[in-house]
């Protein structure tokens, strides 16, 4: 630590100090910090100086243009800080452009910086504010007079050509930029300035569609296979796999170095944490190993800004959930979290209408992210943004203890697993492998079901709270991994998997039958493996028995008799002997004594309408197979329900996947919702405490953006079962500020909500 640090007068010494009391005020709640998969009794309550970084939960930042050092109202940013109740402050200090007179080498200023220290001004006030500052880096690519001076620290293609973005050049990741340009100029910043930290957006390099060819990669990957870099993509070439895994180890190393080098110059809790996608399809093709990168991670900055019209804004607690899965929660995840216009068209200097924002910063929270306002320039003449954040930040620090160090209380885990993206997904990882996922953790949105993500290198430890596991589509798995997934069933959990589940080993590779195919009590033929294309439109599921024959509509004479009853999984489609389907499958063997309630319909023509009729009505081919022979249910799905609905929304797939969920888990659901409205909802608990979050994602954008308005929704009557150690006899609403009583009975809490306009965070206590 430098010795002017111990000045009373240091900007960074108030800090500390102020941080010390907030440290203290935290320390004295009752809240138990956990790790993930320790049961809560198992807990300490957190040392009273935990790092700036378990504690900092509300930031803020302007994210600074190269024309902002002479147009930056310091003053009135400050005062917006204030406003805004944020902890810390990201603000951009170098990399592509330094806004600070740096003396490293090609480090070029701003040029419209003329002299100013714009960096240490804002580092300064922050400090004397008391808030931590992080410094904000984007470090992937240079100028002419760069390259020129160093045409080998940058990338090039297969032809040799050099990789440019605009008139800009890219950076190679094996090159000296990453492993001595950069690290110099983290260390001067350091002794400039003492910053808390540091953060970089565009930290790990060329993606997986852009491979470098440049000396230093030919080189480095040549030291670890002996072989060339591919040209071409080969995912079942052991040289592209290893290639795959050469370059996700790289940007491990980078995050390694970048860390050492920030704690070296700093101290111990002057950490690195460059920002992450929240799309698992996104880290991939930027290599970035997100179980890697969360076992290294202090803090996890993620820069995933607004929703698409697919995923709506339960996106944004779907990423705290799966990241803190992996990250545990106890620490923290601020989100960058858009004020401008973010969508299918940027508009960086206009304002998002302020209910979008208000939706995606409110599901954030409700998914254990913190929140992180986000401004693009330091002056705007569309001012309507300022007043955005400030009502969330100020409610988010008045009930703050309920916000973070908590645990989730679910029974159903969704399994995920990067590999399996890769390697299973390929190419084309947004059909085979998102569109699942997002298929089934809508579903269970729509039941009002709490689950949680589940990496598969992680069912062993999550497996004691739950009762079911799903694999959307979980073709890539390993040995161990079916191993988990057959313990878990084996002694008494559910288990749902669809589509392709366990059929690819880890690399990918076909095997000969599903490795489930036990639990499945379904197997490949050869039909399956010879027909890989997935691609169809017009197809429909058989429900069986029909029922048409006592359903009230024409009559043909040649309608079915009904001589068994329909599986429970198929309630309320009685006035329906079809489904659409829109997929397609193959012949599966099955073994004896499995239910098969659905079956497949091959496509016929839509148009013109005169030729559209069926031609095969019937076929033995499985779209569903269930099995009770084992301890605990298991249902698999071969028909792709998940990614149908996914990618169109249909509400008999959800209706489906919902009753395939409740049949399967046996009723072991936590929480009980009824009311009408979309609303997503969250299970927590802390020592003594139940939380249930609750988000009204019911308008008029749902799947569109942006919202124009919000609109309000309920009652819901709420039951809940209470944990061991929560005895309650009333509740407190966070959001209405209201307090109430509540009816116990067997263990479980009912009351009722009467109304949600944007969210509602109910407490047992």
């Amino acid at each position: 630590m430098n010795s002017s640090e111990f000045n009373e007068s240091n900007p960074r010494r108030t800090f500390l100090k102020k941080m010390a009391v907030a440290t203290a005020a935290i320390a004295s709640t009752d809240i138990v910090t956990f790790a993930a998969g320790v049961p809560a009794s198992d807990k300490m309550t957190p040392p009273k100086e935990t790092p700036w970084y378990r504690r900092v939960t509300r930031w803020g930042q302007t994210n600074i243009t190269e024309k902002d050092p002479q147009q930056y109202d310091i003053a009135w940013w400050r005062k917006q800080w204030k406003r805004t109740e944020v902890q810390g402050v990201i603000i951009n200090a170098g990399g592509i452009v330094a806004y600070y007179p740096s003396k490293v080498a090609l480090h070029r200023p701003s040029p419209f910086l003329n002299g100013r220290d714009l960096f240490g001004e804002l580092c300064r006030a922050a400090h004397e504010d008391g808030l931590a500052v992080f410094a904000r880096m984007d470090s992937n690519r240079a100028g002419g007079e760069f390259y020129n001076a160093h045409p080998d620290w940058f990338a090039v293609d297969a032809a040799g050509k050099p990789y440019k973005a605009g008139d800009m050049y890219i950076t190679c990741v094996n090159g000296p930029y990453y492993n001595e340009h950069i690290p110099a100029i983290l260390r001067e910043i350091v002794d400039l300035y003492h910053p808390e930290g540091f953060t970089d957006n565009s930290w790990s390099g060329l993606g997986r569609n852009s491979p470098c060819y440049c000396e230093n990669c030919k080189k480095g990957f040549r030291a670890v296979s002996g072989k060339e870099i591919p040209i071409t993509a080969n995912w079942g070439d052991k040289t592209y796999q290893q290639w795959i895994k050469w370059n996700y180890d790289r940007r491990l190393e980078i995050w390694d170095l970048n860390n050492r080098t920030t704690k070296a110059a700093g101290g111990p809790d002057c950490v690195w944490s460059g920002m992450n996608s929240g799309s698992i399809s996104g880290q991939s093709s930027n290599f970035r190993d997100y179980k890697g990168i969360c076992s290294r991670a202090d803090i996890l900055m993620i820069d995933d800004q607004g929703r698409s019209d697919a995923s709506g804004f339960q996106h944004n607690a779907d990423i705290g959930k799966f990241l803190h899965g992996l990250l545990g929660w106890d620490k923290l995840i601020p989100e960058s979290m858009a004020m401008y216009q973010q969508g299918s068209v940027q508009f960086r200097l206009a304002s998002k209408p302020a209910a979008e924002a208000r939706m995606w910063m409110i599901a954030g929270i409700a998914g254990g992210i913190q929140p992180w306002w986000h401004h693009v320039g330091a002056y705007h003449e569309d001012r309507r943004a300022y007043h955005t954040a400030a009502p969330v930040m100020q409610w988010h620090k008045a009930n703050e203890k309920f916000l973070v160090n908590r645990q989730p209380v679910a029974t159903v885990g969704v399994v995920w697993s990067q590999q399996n993206t890769d390697f299973y997904g390929r190419d084309n990882a947004g059909e085979l492998v998102d569109q699942p996922w997002r298929g089934i953790t809508q579903a269970l949105i729509r039941a009002r079901i709490p689950f949680i993500p589940v990496h598969a290198d992680d069912i062993d430890r999550d497996a004691p709270q739950l009762s079911l596991l799903i694999l959307p589509s979980l073709g890539a798995m390993t040995d161990a991994q079916v191993t988990s997934v057959r313990n878990f069933v084996e002694a008494g959990g559910g288990l749902i998997a669809t589509g392709e589940s366990s059929l690819y080993d880890e690399w990918g590779n076909a095997r000969s039958d599903y490795a489930l195919a036990d639990l499945f009590g379904a197997h490949v033929t050869d039909q399956h493996r010879q027909n890989k294309s997935f691609n169809t439109s017009h197809t429909y599921m058989r429900l069986s028995p029909e029922l048409r024959r006592e359903v009230d509509g024409p009559e043909t004479g040649s309608e079915p008799a009904i001589t068994t009853t329909r599986h429970h999984v198929l309630q309320g489609f009685e006035e329906t002997d079809i489904l659409p389907y829109g997929g397609q499958l193959y012949p599966l063997r099955t073994d004896a004594g499995v239910e098969i309630p659905l079956t497949f319909i091959p496509e016929f023509p839509v148009y013109p309408p005169e030729t559209a009729w069926m031609r095969e009505p019937k076929t033995d081919i499985p779209g569903l197979v269930l099995n009770t022979k084992h301890k605990g249910r298991v249902a698999f799905v071969p028909a792709d329900i998940d990614g149908q609905f996914g990618q169109h929304n249909l509400p008999d797939h959800g209706d489906l996947l919902g009753n395939l969920i409740r049949w399967t888990v046996k009723e072991s659901i936590p929480l009980k919702i009824n009311g009408t409205g979309l609303i997503d909802c969250h299970l927590y608990k802390q020592q003594g405490t139940l939380i249930i979050h609750l988000v009204n994602l019911t308008n008029a954008a749902t799947w569109r953006q942006p919202i124009h308005e919000l609109l309000a929704v309920g009652p819901f009557k709420i039951s809940v079962k209470f944990p061991a150690d929560v005895r309650t006899t009333s509740m407190n609403l966070l959001v209405s500020e209201q307090k109430m009583p509540v009816a116990v009975n067997d263990g479980w809490a009912s009351f009722e909500v009467k109304a949600i306009l944007d969210h509602e965070v109910v407490v047992l206590r």
